[in-house]
């Protein structure tokens, strides 16, 4: 019985735009498709592997396409399905690696292949123990994340004291020689007791094509064309397996966003997908531009946030009709502004909007107990996506118990003091851990502890009983049963979805970026988060930030230095450039000191990325250097560098918004205005 016949290719065509069609189109690598947020990726490629089977130039069979998620491969299989391309294989690198592990790996070795383990933690311990360091599951996971970003970045435990130093990596309260010791007594143990993790399954795969031509030949003959979705978050490792299956050969389509960069820390580069033309010499390089997700105010909030960074990615174009205005809110704390956002929420619930379409999202795990708090307070039904509820997390479950135990032997005379001791004595300290990680992640659960205490505290009488009542009361009520909820999540754990209504919270500077974000290129990454974040959002965008942390404290946070460009200019807060006042030269952008002349005439380091308008700069320097000759004047006396750098970061339209940047007065707006605003405009 003759099958049925596929779908027609010029039929797969009409459905595309036309940068969609180019990429569909472009059946034989090198192809380079940077897809912006919104903009239909996985429809642009799974029409192209559809279409290049419905022309038979791929057998479906031939056709490995590869992504980062079992969910993204999950969705990509039922397209392929859906448009005539069932027999395509679509899997994460893990499963397609461990497939080709599984098959060979007997006939290669002539043994079983090592069994795969589903955590690090267990072998951790027991290394840790060998190495006589004491562990708790905090740093046992944090040094599992540690030891997989050296793996994914091919750093052997050898090399990676050297290598980690130099990277400024770190595990809190751990130097780089403790944590390489712990590495290779983990992989010592893991080898001795038969074992792989996840990591071992892309090693142990490059290993076996790079070693044995027969297995490479047997794996290239079946795979002929390649698709890499997510390309931005490919690491070294990814990147040499999959040079591996090519063998020399160029199909491959690679899909990527480098705007939406935001795994740096966990091995992934960027510089694959924006070196790729250089890599692969005559490349088809296809820019998707045309957001279908979000309205043009959120198209242009998202674009603005990343013009002129060295994070821009492509320039989105919005598709659909105009929406409301994004709304930029400061709040007195952090309180104030859970509650703002729940009473919002409330709003749109009675609108009709249903509560799935709606999402809060925020820089750190510990900041949902607040938005949990407000909402239950509401009767709005809520998820928390990517973690526990904050009384589901261990660390919050174990301190309520040791709370109670405290309050109920008597102990909770002196309430915060009891409090503080009674954490003290689980780890907690009153400053933070400098590094990200669960660690981190502990320490600011037990920190919104103390931050609830302290507020309770205020009310007279109050004792430790009555504290351990309230957090009771809080966990029961965050408990109810969720049928259509508002979703509760990091940035980083929102990445790939999106809400009709987006709320993005506590964007102050130190928490976004956050205060472990030390260097440029960190930095750079928390830009990305929140465009993660922003791009998220279909109608509604609102962001907002808390001028304390807690009610009645004192109102000294500062909006995100993101936000400068998109708050109103009577909003904005002129910052004064890092450097100045230094005794010793210093970069304005990241406040380390400057080493070679070439950079302390520009003001900055070499890789720091300018955070202001730089052609606007050297346009003003060259109009003060005549109005210092005509007026016969040195050339500071009109404006410093500092001075002209603010002009061009901030872009003042008017007189009054001149008077807001340091270093100008009335005097020098009557006199310079004019001349200034000219060329900012």
């Amino acid at each position: 019985m003759p099958s049925a016949p596929g779908p027609d290719p010029d039929d797969l065509l009409a459905a595309l735009d036309p940068e969609q069609r180019r990429v569909a189109e472009a059946l034989r690598g090198p192809v380079r498709v940077l897809a912006g947020a919104g903009t239909g990726k996985t429809r642009a490629i799974t029409h192209r592997i559809a279409h290049g089977v419905a022309t038979g130039v791929y057998a479906p069979t031939e056709v490995l396409a590869v992504t980062f998620t079992t969910r993204a491969a999950g969705e990509m299989r039922g397209r392929l399905r859906t448009l005539g391309a069932g027999g395509v294989q679509a899997r994460t690198f893990h499963s397609a690696a461990l497939r080709q592990l599984r098959y060979f790996w007997p006939h290669v070795h002539g043994t079983e292949l090592p069994s795969l383990i589903e955590s690090k933690i267990g072998l951790l311990a027991t290394a840790a123990r060998r190495q006589r360091l004491a562990s708790d599951q905090a740093l046992l996971r944090d040094l599992a994340s540690e030891i997989e970003w050296a793996k994914v970045s091919n750093v052997h435990p050898d090399d990676y004291g050297q290598v980690a130093t130099a990277r400024g990596r770190s595990v809190t309260g751990h130097d780089a020689e403790t944590v390489a010791r712990v590495f290779g007594a983990y992989e010592e143990v893991k080898r001795s007791q038969g074992r792989m993790d996840m990591e071992d399954v892309l090693l142990l795969t490059a290993g076996m094509l790079a070693e044995d031509e027969r297995v490479a030949a047997q794996v290239r003959r079946q795979y002929k064309w390649f698709v890499v979705d997510e390309f931005q978050d490919v690491s070294p490792l990814q990147s040499a397996l999959l040079d591996l299956w090519l063998g020399g050969r160029d199909e491959l389509c690679v899909v990527g966003d480098p705007a939406q960069t935001i795994y740096s820390f966990a091995g992934a580069n960027a510089a694959y997908l924006r070196e790729f033309p250089a890599k692969h010499p005559n490349t088809t390089s296809i820019e998707l531009v045309r957001n279908y997700r979000s309205t043009p105010e959120i198209v242009g909030a998202a674009n603005t946030l990343l013009a002129g960074s060295s994070s821009r990615g492509v320039d989105l174009r919005a598709q659909r009709p105009s929406g409301p205005a994004v709304s930029y809110t400061s709040q007195p704390d952090e309180v104030a502004e859970a509650e703002a956002v729940a009473a919002r929420i409330a709003e749109l619930r009675d609108e009709g909007r249903p509560l799935g379409e709606v999402a809060v999202l925020f820089r750190i795990n510990a900041q949902s107990e607040a938005y949990e708090e407000a909402l239950s307070s509401r009767g709005l039904p809520y998820v928390v996506r990517g973690a526990a509820r904050f009384f589901d997390r261990p660390e919050v479950r174990e301190a309520v118990t040791r709370l109670r135990g405290a309050a109920r032997s008597g102990e909770g005379d002196e309430f915060l003091e009891t409090v503080h001791g009674t954490l003290a004595g689980m780890g907690w300290t009153s400053q933070a851990p400098t590094t990200r990680g669960q660690t981190r992640d502990r320490w600011e659960s037990w920190q919104a502890l103390v931050d609830q205490a302290t507020e309770f505290a205020r009310t007279p009488g109050t004792t430790l009983g009555d504290f351990v009542d309230d957090l009771d009361r809080r966990a029961a009520e965050q408990h109810a049963p969720v049928a259509d909820g508002v979703t509760l999540a990091t940035f980083h754990a929102a990445k790939g979805l999106e809400w009709d209504a987006v709320f993005l919270c506590g964007l102050q500077d130190g928490t976004l970026p956050i205060t472990y974000a030390d260097t440029p290129a960190a930095v750079e990454e928390e830009r990305r988060l929140l465009y993660v974040g922003m791009t998220r959002a279909r109608l509604d965008l609102s962001l907002s930030w808390a001028q304390a942390r807690n009610p009645g404290g004192r109102p000294s946070r500062k909006p995100s230095r993101f936000l400068t460009p998109l708050l109103p200019e009577e909003t904005r807060v002129v910052r004064e450039p890092a450097a100045r006042n230094r005794k010793v030269a210093g970069c304005r952008e990241c406040g380390k000191p400057l080493m070679s002349g070439a950079e302390k005439k520009r003001g900055r380091c070499e890789n720091c990325p300018a955070s202001y308008d730089e052609a606007l700069f050297e346009r003003l320097r060259e109009w003060r250097k005549e109005r210092a000759g005509e007026e016969s004047v040195p050339a500071f006396v009109v404006f410093t560098d500092a001075t002209l750098q603010l002009i061009a970061e901030h872009k003042p339209r008017t007189p009054e918004a001149l008077l807001r940047i340091s270093g100008i007065g009335r005097s020098k707006v009557e006199k310079y205005g004019d001349d200034v605003l000219t060329l900012v405009g």
